[in-house]
């Protein structure tokens, strides 16, 4: 039982560090731009299909295919916020949200039109395949990567923001939008490599999930929903309250399964009713102003 156990908690992990992957775009994006973006499971479903196709095109390099995919993201991300959230940035919450929901329908019907409706399961990266033995238990190499991966993208992310100049502006200007704009930073400059570089993780997500999640159309719509559960339960801009959000779902999804797998998502939202009761901020959240830019 106790291997048992062991063994649902590393597949626990495995799919945290996926949820985190979007998780954590999402809180950079609501943290700096104050925008709470529905479409962004879209831009994790683009980077799974864009890492596909263009690992094929290069010849079945899986790791060129996904830095080629999660950079057409990012660009992608710098046309929708220069175009579409901008002018949404001095709009209620109620707007921004309707227009983030109607790229989603936008971005579902155009992956059923280039790709089809079908499901694809691409092959595992060269080196990655197979599996390790786990008290007893064959457990995905791949999956061993992407725990391992999960932390150091948590460590990356808080070097940039600690210890760089572009992080410092992001830290000054999720503070104060009014007072980065009065010691002169480009606000909308910051806005826009900030959007890009969530849009790059969610693609990141995407692509890293394919050699074990089948890629079809919509299944941007059911990691949002889970990603925006850990958001709130970790606290609205805060990274680190996303990552522990993100394990704390992986964990009781995977156990979730393994004992009561009807009641498997009454437990993620009890969870998260139960946290916004408590502590309504969520564990980690900050109060983040967010004046007009």
């Amino acid at each position: 039982m106790v291997e048992t156990l062991i063994f649902q908690g590393l597949i626990g992990l495995s799919l945290a560090m996926y949820i985190w992957l979007v998780a954590a775009g999402l809180t950079l994006v609501f943290g700096v731009l104050g925008v709470l973006n529905f479409a962004h499971g879209s831009l994790y479903m683009l980077g799974a299909y864009l890492t596909e196709t263009c690992t094929a095109l290069l010849g079945g390099n899986f790791w060129l295919g996904l830095l080629l995919a999660t950079i057409i993201v990012a660009v992608l991300g710098v046309g929708l916020e220069c175009f579409f959230f901008r002018p949404m940035y001095r709009l209620p919450l109620a707007y921004q949200l309707l227009m983030t929901f109607a790229f989603v329908l936008i971005f579902d019907d155009l992956v059923k039109m280039v790709w089809g409706p079908v499901y694809r399961v691409p092959p595992t990266p060269k080196g990655l395949e197979g599996s390790l033995s786990i008290l007893g238990r064959a457990f995905p190499v791949y999956n061993v990567f992407i725990i391992g991966l999960g932390p150091l993208v948590a460590l990356l992310l808080w070097l940039i923001l600690e210890k760089t100049s572009w992080g410092k502006m992001i830290r000054a200007s999720a503070s104060s939008r009014e007072m980065a704009s009065a010691i002169g930073i480009n606000i909308k400059m910051l806005f826009t490599t900030v959007f890009a570089f969530g849009a790059w993780l969610a693609a990141l997500g995407g692509g890293l999930s394919i050699p074990i999640r089948a890629v079809s159309p919509g299944m941007g719509t059911f990691i949002i929903i889970e990603a925006f559960v850990v958001v709130v339960i970790g606290g609205l801009g805060s990274l680190k309250g996303a990552f522990i959000g993100a394990v704390l779902i992986g964990l009781l999804e995977a156990y979730g399964t393994l004992f009561l797998p009807v009641f498997e998502m009454f437990f993620i939202f009890f969870l998260m009713a139960v946290v916004l009761i408590v502590q309504p901020g969520g564990l980690f959240g900050t109060q983040v102003s967010h004046e007009e830019a």
